[in-house]
């Protein structure tokens, strides 16, 4: 039987739910009647063929743990980057070179849910650097190079369950931030579920990432045994702190979605992180025993590394007072975004009926004048009206996300009512509202959450697409929708679909980034411990039961095409270079009976593919992508004896060469 409180609950949230659709038909009725015969939109995404698009957009893939490039405003699809799922398209994860990438402390893990995609920054803007983003199942962080779109380094994040707070930057890219979504006990230990509010804590964590290739935990800050969700770093003024929201202050641990949402505020934890840097520097942390994995890529070896690590730095807010200090927020707040100018901080209560927007300098001020209503653990809870600007009211239901334009205007999505609000941060009025196709998550404009917003364009990212594709089956994929934001008036423009569930995306103007994408890999700068940089280098060598295939791979053969003497029970190693110095000229390899991946080498690069042949007989090897008119031509055999025999090694392209 259900207790009249939770009666009440679901009698107001079923009220809610009719408010919901009776506003969200109206608003569509609204906008319908706005867009109908008034633009030609279609001009406004249009990109002639051969014609670039005015925007890299990045968008995280969720479940599909990598991440997309498309091109604004066409929406074009132009890459997936892969980063924390194994893709057998190319051999990430696959080949012996990629799958250091993906050692954790729990073994070798092939999959993650990526989230969240923040651009490097310098003075506040973002400068085509580097792309970070976070794994939230098995938390770690990952840095990918926006030269070669490709990723350079992982580093696993301890103390941690569901990263999902997750990597937001400092303006100078000095620190990302990481926190446990879900509290745990810290150090894990065994014990009853229902002791959570005696032994489960949660963590902050800040990533020193401003050194390519070191990324490493500079401390954590130990917490409450709260939900941590998102995060953002102060700018300007506010330089020097974080701001983290969290929610379930209740502290449940079984049914969250009612004994997770009775508080009417939960808070957002402002960390300075400044202040707790000189508690470092005093030596006022603990050093805690844990393990975590470093993984990161040897630009000239074309390989990945890891390294263990086994301690990190904690501090105890309680032994280090000023560093964190709580915000109450209604309810149940999610994301979090600071203003470009660093003063106003503005909080997204999933179940909230207004937005609050804090003072950075009302915060100060209070901090000053020791205005808190209570403390938890040690942390001050300051008082909500010494700290607040202002409240949005009616904005919308379910807010979650905020991004800013730069001219003084702030936009929310609003899941419940599937729309976005768009108002003056500064006097608190709504000015614009539109509605969204469907149930929108996060939303990005270029620059959004960074010191010079590019205020042209707003992305919202979708959760339900029903009726806007051809239908495929059960499944569906999830939508994107671009708005035009340059008006008094919000105008969608487009909608295209998107891989996985894409949750933040950050967007860059191309100039800014594509001048400095690589084409090739310099062959002279091969350092791969296999590499053969010409045909007559190329060798095939027995060691025991492994076969070292050191094979080149030019318009239109390889080199070996022929290679017999290989045994059942023989491990072969096919270390492939690509001898070609063309951009965009990549060779694929798969053979017969493998059974994990092909793979596919970019010019001047060398990639192993690793095959263990199970019977007897002739194995046909191929190119895998089209690479000239005698592409169907690039091709070769392996003979393949049974175990014991004494075939002799033998390999060649044209005429047999046997091994001395």
């Amino acid at each position: 039987m259900l207790g009249k409180k939770k009666k009440l609950l679901i009698g107001g949230l079923l009220g809610l739910l009719v408010g919901v659709l009776l506003v969200g038909c109206q608003q569509k009725k609204e906008t319908m009647r706005t867009e109908v015969g008034t633009t030609d939109v279609a001009s406004k995404v249009y990109v002639p063929p051969g014609k670039y698009d005015e925007f890299y957009a990045f968008l995280s893939g969720g479940f599909s743990g990598q991440v997309s490039v498309y091109g604004l405003p066409s929406g074009r699809l132009i890459n997936v980057i892969k980063v924390f799922a194994q893709d057998p398209e190319s051999g990430y994860g696959y080949t012996p070179e990629t799958k250091p990438m993906l050692m954790t402390s729990h073994g070798f893990i092939p999959w993650d849910d990526s989230h969240h995609t923040e651009l490097s920054q310098t003075d506040g803007v973002p400068n085509g650097r580097w792309l970070f983003i976070n794994a939230n199942n098995t938390p770690r962080i990952a840095r990918i190079d926006l030269f070669s779109f490709v990723t350079k380094e992982i580093l696993e994040i301890p103390n941690t369950a569901g990263n999902h707070a997750s990597p937001f930057i400092t303006p100078d890219s000095k620190y990302i931030t990481a926190a446990t979504r879900f509290s745990i006990p810290i150090p894990q230990k065994d014990v009853p579920i229902s002791s959570y509010a005696e032994n489960f804590k949660g963590t902050l964590s800040f990533i020193k990432a401003d050194e390519p290739g070191k990324m490493d935990v500079a401390f954590q800050i130990l917490m409450p045994g709260f939900d941590y969700d998102l995060a953002h770093c102060g700018k300007g003024p506010s330089y020097g702190w974080a701001f983290f929201t969290c929610y379930n202050t209740e502290q449940a641990y079984t049914l969250l979605e009612i004994n997770a949402s009775r508080n009417d505020k939960d808070y957002i934890a402002a960390v300075n992180w400044k202040k707790a840097e000189e508690y470092i520097a005093q030596g006022k942390y603990q050093e805690m025993p844990t393990v975590y994995y470093h993984n990161y890529w040897d630009e000239k070896k074309h390989m990945a590394f890891s390294e263990v690590k086994k301690s990190v730095k904690v501090i105890n807010p309680k032994e280090c007072p000023g560093v964190v200090y709580y915000l109450p927020t209604p309810k149940s707040p999610h994301g979090v975004d600071v203003s470009p100018d660093g003063e106003y901080i503005v909080g997204n209560g999933k179940l909230a009926t207004v937005i609050p927007i804090h003072s950075f300098s009302k915060m100060l001020k209070a901090i000053e004048q020791k205005a808190f209503e209570k403390e938890v653990d040690g942390i001050p809870v300051l008082k909500y009206d010494a700290v607040l600007h202002c409240e949005i009211q009616k904005p919308g239901l379910g807010p979650l996300h905020t991004e800013f334009d730069g001219k003084g205007f702030a936009y929310t999505s609003c899941f419940v009512s599937s729309e976005v609000v768009k108002y003056d941060y500064k006097s608190g009025k709504v000015v614009d509202r539109i509605p969204t196709y469907y149930s929108i998550g996060h939303l990005m404009i270029p620059g959004g959450d960074s010191t010079k917003p590019w205020g042209k364009y707003l992305l919202a990212m979708n959760k339900i697409t029903k009726d806007r594709y051809l239908p495929t089956g059960p499944e569906l994929f999830q939508s994107a929708q671009l708005y035009d934001i340059t008006g008094d008036k919000m105008q969608l423009l487009l909608d295209f679909p998107t891989i996985g569930e894409p949750h933040y995306a950050q967007a860059i103007p191309a100039d800014l980034l594509m001048k400095n994408v690589i084409k090739i890999y310099p062959l002279a700068e091969n350092e791969h411990p296999y590499a053969v940089k010409a045909e007559k280098d190329a060798k095939v060598e027995r060691k025991g039961n492994e076969v070292h295939v050191c094979m080149t791979m030019i318009r239109s053969h390889f080199f070996p095409d022929n290679i017999e003497g290989i045994m059942v029970g023989d491990t072969v190693y096919f270390h492939l270079t690509n001898l070609e110095q063309d951009w965009d000229i990549p060779h694929g390899f798969a053979i017969r009976g493998s059974d994990n991946a092909q793979i596919l080498v970019m010019p001047g690069e060398t990639k192993t593919l690793v095959w263990r042949p199970k019977a007897p007989g002739i194995h046909a090897f191929y190119c895998t992508d089209f690479c000239s008119a005698l592409h169907q031509e690039m091709q070769g055999y392996v003979r393949v004896s049974p175990e014991g025999s004494n075939v002799p090694l033998k390999y060649y392209t044209g005429t047999p060469i046997t091994q001395k």
